[in-house]
C-alpha cells in the first residue's frame, strides 16, 4: 500500500494526523511514515491530560481506535500511554501503536524537517497555551510550526503571546465577515473542502490570507484545487 500521487503544482501537502491512510492516525508510526515521504507538513491534534501534560488524539476519547472508552482529559499521561490501538487490519499485536506525546511528535517532525501543524483540541487556558509554546520553543521549532483550531480563542491566545506566530482557523465556510475577522487578527484560513470555491480562494488571497483545506483524498479534486491556486491541501493519503 502506498500514497496516491497527484499533480500538486506549487501546493504544499500536509499529512493529516500523520500518514493516516496507511498507518494508524496520530501515532509515531504515522508521523515517521509521513516523514519518509515528500510531505511539506505533518498535522496532529493535542488535548490536555488530567495531570497537566499534552497527549495526541483526534477524538476526546480513544474508543474509536482502541475499543476502550478512555477520555483524554480525564486521565493522566501515564495511563493514556498504556492504551494500544487497533492496527488497520483490526488486530492489536503492534505494541508501537500507542498514544503519542506532543514532545515525540515534535522530535519526529524536526528530524524529518517537516512543518508542524498542531491542532489545539481542548479549550486551553492562557497558561496552558504558554506551556505549549514553551515546549515547541524547547525544540527550536516555532518558526516551523502552525497552530490550528476550531476554537478561535485558542488562536487569539497564541497571538497574544506571539503576535507573528503562524495560525489557521478551522471552519466550515468562507464568508466576507470571516475574512474580515481573520485579517484583523492575522490568522490564516483552514476550511472544509466541500464548501470551498475558486472565488473564495481568490477573495482570501486578495485579503492577504493563506488558504489550507481539509480533508482532500480525491486526486481529481486536489488537482482542481491546485489549479485554483490553493496554498495548502491536507490529506490522509494524497502526496
Amino acid at each position: 500500500m502506498n500514497t496516491i500521487k497527484f499533480d500538486k503544482k506549487n501546493v504544499r501537502v500536509v499529512a493529516h494526523r500523520g500518514l493516516s491512510g496507511i498507518e494508524v492516525e496520530n501515532t509515531n508510526s504515522a508521523f515517521v511514515a509521513a516523514g519518509n515521504r515528500s510531505y511539506w507538513g505533518i498535522e496532529t491534534d493535542i488535548y490536555k491530560t488530567a495531570d497537566g501534560n499534552f497527549v495526541i488524539g483526534h477524538d476526546d476519547n480513544y474508543k474509536r481506535i482502541s475499543g476502550e472508552e478512555i477520555y483524554l482529559e480525564r486521565e493522566t499521561l501515564e495511563t493514556l500511554e498504556k492504551v494500544v490501538f487497533f492496527d488497520k487490519d483490526g488486530t492489536k499485536i503492534r505494541a508501537d501503536l500507542r498514544p503519542a506525546r506532543l514532545e515525540t511528535y515534535l522530535k519526529i517532525v524536526k528530524k524529518y524537517e517537516k512543518h508542524a501543524i498542531v491542532e489545539l483540541k481542548s479549550n486551553f487556558s492562557i497558561e496552558e497555551i504558554a506551556k505549549i509554546i514553551e515546549i515547541v520553543k524547547s525544540y527550536d521549532y516555532l518558526e516551523n510550526t502552525t497552530f490550528i483550531s476550531f476554537i478561535y480563542d485558542n488562536l487569539t491566545k497564541i497571538k497574544s503571546i506571539l503576535p507573528e506566530q503562524s495560525c489557521q482557523y478551522l471552519f466550515w465556510k468562507v464568508t466576507d465577515e470571516e475574512i474580515k475577522r481573520l485579517v484583523r487578527d492575522k490568522i490564516d484560513v483552514d476550511v472544509w473542502v466541500v464548501e470551498l470555491t475558486k472565488e473564495q480562494i481568490e477573495a482570501c488571497h486578495k485579503a492577504g490570507l493563506k488558504v489550507n483545506c481539509w480533508t482532500v483524498d480525491d486526486p481529481k479534486k486536489a488537482e482542481e484545487l491546485a489549479s485554483w491556486g490553493i496554498d495548502i491541501i491536507t490529506s490522509n493519503i494524497l502526496e
